[in-house]
């Protein structure tokens, strides 16, 4: 496994501390961020996990706890529109350049308008998918923030 992606790259690139973390990983886990929490030994409220939705049609990333749900209401506050849904997984991956299960935040082919739940930034540190499967960024949540000049919201239901 490489520990070289597009997310790693474009965190150097910003100069964001981070250390790479891999692990295990279970295609048929039916919660891949709890998986990823487990397989790591962390807190899944400090394993973030990145979702692709729509926002009045257009493509939006949320960044949220592992063991949380997203609001689609609340998304749709957080980021100044009216209606959100989750994206249909291919069009995730056509959008972000990764596959399902390794999405990451950082180094997508397109920027999108991004929010993270607020709570996360409280966490000492958090992990997130480094851009491919079973593998995961430690990082400070503030710089996770500031790397996507992420709207901080509550976002979870």
């Amino acid at each position: 496994m490489s520990k070289t992606t597009r997310a790693t790259q474009a965190l150097a690139k910003e100069g964001i501390a981070f250390t790479v973390h891999t692990y295990e990983y279970d295609p048929d886990a039916e919660r891949i961020g709890m998986q990823a929490a487990e397989a790591i030994g962390e807190e899944p409220r400090r394993v973030l996990k990145t979702l692709m939705a729509e926002l009045d049609g257009k493509p939006v990333c949320v960044v949220v706890p592992s063991d949380k749900e997203v609001s689609m209401k609340k998304l749709a506050s957080a980021l100044g529109g009216k209606s959100a849904a989750m994206m249909k997984p291919a069009m995730a991956e056509k959008l972000t350049g990764y596959v399902v299960g390794g999405i990451s935040p950082f180094g997508q082919k397109k920027k999108v308008p991004t929010a993270i739940e607020i709570a996360a930034l409280d966490e000492p540190h958090v992990f997130i998918n480094g851009g491919q499967r079973g593998l995961q960024v430690k990082l400070d949540p503030k710089d996770v923030q500031r790397a996507l000049g992420a709207v901080a919201a509550p976002v979870v239901a």
